[in-house]
């Protein structure tokens, strides 16, 4: 069953990225048209607008809401968390408010309301990317992350029994007879 729901998050993870990949776009597009003469302007902002609306609410947020829901009882499989999956699940907080951020972008641009240039929405563009080359690197090296937590756990495990030997040799003889 773990396999069948990993495989079930990874595809969603994929469709989301998909959507915030490319739903960006719509905008700079969008406010690209807004410099166009009357009607090429209307024509293309409404078809951008059309498309945006598919892509957000037909694919973006039904795929992120299934990553949550099939991330989420991926999370029930562990007993602890290692700090691999707390640096993930911090790159996805992220990630969800990147996606709340396009989703106010959408209704600002339903209002003819361009509050980002061209090139500021560009950029911003590049932040899934980023997100995913983070997450990506941190999986690969959940073994890494995991055995310098270990060491980092022995070292402290070995100091509280040196700590304790210490202890335990300043107590007499005749007290320690337990």
């Amino acid at each position: 069953e773990y396999q069948y729901i990993k495989a079930l998050h990874i595809i969603f993870v994929i469709t989301w990225f998909a959507g915030l990949f490319y739903l960006p776009r719509f905008f700079i597009y969008s406010r690209e048209a807004n410099d166009k003469p009357e009607p090429e302007k209307t024509i293309l902002q409404k078809q951008f607008s059309i498309m945006a609306k598919r892509l957000l609410f037909g694919i973006t947020w039904p795929s992120a809401v299934l990553t949550l829901i099939f991330g989420i009882w991926l999370l029930t499989s562990f007993n602890t968390y290692p700090i691999w999956l707390i640096l993930k699940l911090g790159f996805v907080v992220v990630l969800l408010f990147y996606h709340v951020s396009l989703h106010l972008i959408y209704k600002q641009q339903l209002k003819g309301i361009y509050q980002f240039s061209s090139m500021q929405l560009r950029i911003w563009n590049e932040l899934p990317t980023v997100i995913l080359f983070a997450v990506i690197f941190i999986y690969l090296s959940q073994k890494y992350l995991s055995m310098q937590q270990n060491q980092a756990l022995i070292a402290e495990l070995q100091m509280e029994a040196a700590n304790t030997r210490k202890v335990l040799q300043r107590v007499p003889l005749d007290k320690n007879d337990w």
